[in-house]
């Protein structure tokens, strides 16, 4: 379950830094590379395996893993000849703290317990 830290004032780097996250889950096809390193947690894949679940061009492939590497939404570690993604769910889980700091705790314009509702579903 992720909770809801307290976010002091946002400096305009670290808002900008969320920012150019959101910016990378953005494309389609990154946000479904995502989705497939999620549901292969803790294992992660590796690109051949990526390249199966979403069905994106090797090229293009490697160019949205880069982004999301630069971006810290993934990691990658080599094995042997492979490369190894993984989802950073430290840095997944501090992107939806600060969303859920802002929606839940600094307006209150969504509700905290629809939003556990979904996670627990």
């Amino acid at each position: 379950m992720v909770t809801a830290r307290p976010v002091q004032s946002q400096s305009g780097k670290e808002t900008a830094r969320y920012a150019e996250m959101f910016a990378a889950l953005g494309s389609a096809a990154r946000l479904s590379v995502l989705r497939a390193l999620l549901r292969a947690h803790p294992g992660g894949m590796v690109v051949g395996e990526i390249q199966g679940e979403v069905g994106v061009a090797g090229s293009t492939l490697s160019h949205h893993l880069e982004k999301l590497r630069v971006e810290e939404l993934i990691t990658v570690e080599r094995e042997s000849t492979f490369l190894r993604y993984r989802a950073n769910t430290v840095v997944l889980e501090e992107l939806l703290g600060f969303l859920l700091a802002e929606c839940c705790q600094g307006s209150r314009a969504v509700e905290a317990k629809g939003l556990i509702q979904i996670c627990q579903e």
